[in-house]
């Protein structure tokens, strides 16, 4: 036996989806659920504000559209803009000087903020912001508010604009632009440089292939959910708010932006606040619920059953045992894939015990099932590997 927690079963009401039909579980039912099929419509979880939109390349319309015009900071999803007005006037054949590579690839795949520092203060800025706004004719996009033009995360960006930046990169951005960009997202690494993990949203709710630029801030966030922990810190993209902004610039915020699908197909713009107070993993949950329950026909998605966690930092490891050193670690109570399970090492957290493991196959690792919020040490429905 071993402890029950039920950090994400808790809520009054859980939305599980089985073969595109919704149906409603109560706190008492399984911890489990299956990975979820396309809804009807977009499903914001309780006290999250979300700005939506997916767009389908290939039919030219949106299978998605919720508060498409309100404005969000922006956090580290302006790091497009940025890049891209780096790389605006290149030359005829676009070529990224080395310095630069090095500065902008780890921003593209890994949010690298020293990068962003860099080019917001040698190029201008806000002006930046107002260069990008007038090419690509963005309707909602705005610099940050007076007295915090340092504050590139302060930029305000909306889903439909989030959209339009992706649609010029896909259909109109030249070629070495498109691919130097999309490229970079495609290889979006689970750690961040700030070493959160990023991979909830579009990289949970989609099998690749997909591409990503995400964004977090929030004071309630703990610095290093994919490493060792540490103390809370606000990240740099944040600041004290001006005392009337036109876009809320206090609640924690996280946003997955990127496409979906063969050929780039969908552009998905997922904004979100929370709370304040809101911990990363419930965010992460959150706003995976979220994506999870949209609209994409024929998009890939991930196979596996859902489960909450409970527990600080736990352990991913490359095989069901502690012999090995782990690949990473979880933000703590998030929400995971469960894709099989398998008997391991016992694990030993007083007075329980199990020695029963989950597999995770978008971790490519284990974690003792001990962790999981579910009432047996196996876990009911879960295929053994």
């Amino acid at each position: 036996m071993r402890p029950f927690h039920r950090t994400f079963t808790s809520a009054a009401v859980a939305l599980t989806l089985v073969g595109g039909t919704a149906a409603v579980a109560t706190a008492d039912a399984p911890a489990g659920r299956p990975a979820a099929v396309a809804a009807a419509s977009v499903q914001v979880p309780d006290g999250v504000s979300a700005g939506v939109a997916v767009f389908d390349r290939q039919a030219g319309v949106f299978t998605e559209e919720l508060n498409t015009s309100a404005r969000f900071r922006s956090v580290s999803v302006v790091k497009l803009l940025l890049a891209l007005d780096f790389l605006w006037n290149r030359g005829p054949d676009y070529t990224v000087p080395a310095a630069d590579r090095a500065l902008l690839e780890p921003m593209l795949r890994s949010s690298d903020d020293d990068a962003a520092d860099h080019y917001w203060s040698q190029y201008g800025g806000s002006a930046i912001i107002t260069r990008m706004v007038s090419r690509l004719d963005l309707s909602d996009t705005a610099p940050p508010p007076t007295g915090y033009e340092g504050f590139w995360g302060y930029t305000a960006l909306s889903a439909r604009d989030t959209v339009k930046i992706y649609r010029y990169l896909l259909d109109s951005a030249p070629g070495p632009v498109r691919d130097f960009v999309m490229g970079n997202l495609r290889r979006s690494t689970r750690c961040a440089s700030d070493d959160f993990d990023q991979h909830f949203g579009i990289a949970g709710a989609f099998d690749k292939p997909w591409a990503v630029k995400q964004g977090w801030a929030g004071s309630s966030y703990p610095k290093g959910t994919c490493g060792s922990g540490g103390t809370a810190a606000v990240p740099r993209t944040a600041g004290p708010a001006p005392a009337a902004a036109a876009v809320d610039l206090t609640r924690p915020a996280l946003h997955s932006t990127g496409t979906v699908g063969a050929d780039d197909r969908f552009v998905v713009a997922v904004l979100t606040l929370h709370p304040v107070g809101t911990s990363y993993g419930k965010a992460y949950t959150d706003i995976g619920r979220l994506t999870r329950s949209l609209s994409a026909p024929g998009a890939a998605r991930p196979a596996g059953w859902w489960y909450g966690t409970w527990s600080d930092h736990v352990n991913v490891r490359r095989d069901p045992s502690t012999a090995n050193p782990r690949i990473t670690q979880l933000p703590a109570g998030v929400e995971v894939l469960v894709g099989c399970q398998a008997r391991g090492q016992k694990i030993e957290v007083p007075p329980y015990s199990n020695d029963w493991w989950a597999y995770l196959p978008q971790y490519g690792g284990w974690i003792s099932n001990i962790y999981i919020s579910s009432p047996d040490n196996r876990l009911p429905d879960v295929k053994e590997c």
